[in-house]
């Protein structure tokens, strides 16, 4: 089993011995997340739903990130992925979120934002949260990639940081 599974798995064990209830919302990593958790047999259990957000219209519309956020911090930040997780929270019956937004490449750079630059934020119902700017190195695969194992690895640390209730 490679790292990813079973880094899903763990995540899946500390979501259900929690009785906890997972929402994922995702721009770069398209679904990426979503699928990692749901190849865990019984994922049903802890996993409710997943959010593809790809442009800013969608992470608007599905999620309530504001106009004003996006204009002025962009689609990889901070600011947009805390409203992202939380636009996850809101709507869903899950008590822990996460997002992810970044520029995978090969193009997209920004001056101050260069390729591999992947924003995470993960959020709990009783309000615990944190977030993190990421750099990671290789291709869009391998960026992708490192990715969902960092955010995935981030539920993990929430859930260890947080006695979170149902």
């Amino acid at each position: 089993m490679d790292e990813l599974n079973q880094l899903a798995e763990q995540v899946g064990a500390a979501l259900k011995s929690h009785g906890l209830m997972l929402a994922t919302a995702e721009s770069c990593t398209g679904g990426w997340v979503g699928e990692a958790v749901t190849s865990v047999a019984g994922s049903s259990h802890w996993y409710d739903r997943g959010f593809i957000t790809y442009t800013n219209e969608a992470k608007q519309e599905m999620l309530g990130v504001s106009a004003s956020t996006l204009a002025e911090f962009g689609a990889v930040s901070e600011q947009t992925v805390r409203e992202m997780a939380a636009g996850a929270l809101k709507h869903s019956r899950a008590q822990v979120a996460l997002a992810v937004s970044g520029i995978a490449g090969p193009g997209g750079a920004t001056p101050g934002k260069p390729v591999g630059t992947v924003c995470m934020a993960w959020v709990s119902r009783n309000g615990a949260g944190r977030s993190q700017v990421f750099h990671f190195s290789g291709d869009r695969a391998e960026v992708r990639r490192q990715a969902v194992i960092a955010v995935l690895h981030g539920v993990l640390q929430l859930i260890e940081d947080d006695t979170i209730t149902v």
